[in-house]
């Protein structure tokens, strides 16, 4: 008897890929978002679903019969938990997507407190899930997904949960691509780049169809447990930046600041980081015997061709309106005016 699957968020960035690796694993799989879109990669026989979760009676009666295993791509907080828990006499186990924001350190900082006066978390490398998490509670999205995590661990018997804590997301479909801080200067020919913190800031990368992978594990191996969810290797922003520039047959200069950013966003990038954050991967090879699908460098030429083709629609700021909102209040990622300032002056 084929085994069937309910993905709630599936025309997401990680339900994409997700509801594609459990189709070709056999599994038959509803497709739940809110528009009840399809993906043209996904195999036939995937059954697409208009549903808003946010809707309890209308999630209820997507789910009809029930499932064997559910993936949850957006389950926020304690309420989603809750909602979940409610069907559980329907579903046989759930994978949910969590984050590795949830983790502080020794001194009890974390993602939340980076912009505070010595705030940037000092993390072991490589962060195991034994690492402490913040509180739960409803202040911030670290800890609306750590109430999110306690819930549904709690509730173990009733619904064995997997919680994948994913690193910084990437590959097709990416609604704020980190990516496009590169690509966009490749596009403008731009000749030069500067990067802040010797280019050697490290922040685990988690491929969509690492994450697809895991999910495929764990719901072929259904558990009450948390796992994080990155790539192989965590590579270095200049790295990056280099893997990005040989995929795209383009060269520049590289200025490295020893240091922060000199003024404003010059040397800035979405991987910036003064500390590493560079999460481990053994709970889910000893629990899932996961091995990665693929690296970041060679995932990276389907990303860019995504980009590039969504870019051809308009400018990156109509294509990615998330990335325009954040540069509203956090300055423009592509101000070659203030860089070349800089770099006259320096």
């Amino acid at each position: 008897m084929t085994s069937t699957a309910f993905v709630i968020g599936a025309t997401g960035q990680i339900g994409r890929a997700a509801v594609r690796a459990l189709a070709e694993d056999g599994w038959e799989v509803r497709a739940a978002s809110r528009g009840g879109g399809a993906d043209e990669d996904w195999p036939e026989g995937v059954r697409p679903v208009r549903v808003d979760r946010g809707d309890d009676a209308a999630l209820a009666a997507a789910l009809g019969d029930g499932c064997d295993a559910l993936l949850d791509c957006v389950a926020y907080d304690a309420g989603d938990a809750r909602q979940l828990l409610g069907l559980a006499d329907r579903i046989g186990s759930a994978v949910v997507i969590s984050s590795a924001s949830v983790y502080e350190d020794e001194q009890g900082r974390g993602f939340d407190t980076q912009e505070e006066p010595d705030g940037f978390p000092r993390y072991p490398v490589p962060v195991p899930e034994e690492c402490p998490t913040v509180a739960p509670g409803d202040a911030t999205y670290s800890t609306r997904k750590v109430a999110l995590e306690r819930e549904l661990l709690a509730a173990g018997d009733r619904l064995p949960t997997t919680l994948l804590r994913a690193g910084a997301i990437h590959g097709p479909h990416s609604p704020a691509l980190r990516e496009l801080w590169f690509i966009q200067r490749v596009l403008d020919r731009r000749p030069v780049r500067v990067l802040s913190w010797g280019g050697t800031s490290r922040f685990s990368p988690a491929s969509s169809a690492n994450i697809a992978e895991l999910v495929r594990l764990a719901a072929r191996k259904p558990g009450s447990r948390v796992l994080n969810a990155v790539d192989p290797r965590t590579p270095t922003v200049a790295e990056i930046g280099a893997a990005i520039d040989a995929a795209m047959g383009w060269s520049c200069e590289t200025v490295l600041v020893d240091g922060p950013p000199p003024v404003g966003q010059v040397g800035e990038t979405p991987w910036s980081t003064p500390y590493p954050l560079v999460f481990g991967m053994a709970g889910a090879e000893r629990e899932l015997g996961y091995r990665a699908v693929t690296s970041y460098e060679d995932s990276l030429p389907a990303t860019i061709d995504w980009t590039l083709a969504a870019l051809r629609k308009g400018d990156w700021r109509e294509v990615f309106p998330v990335l325009a909102q954040r540069a509203k209040t956090g300055g423009d990622p592509f101000d070659y005016a203030a860089e070349d300032n800089w770099l006259a002056n320096r």
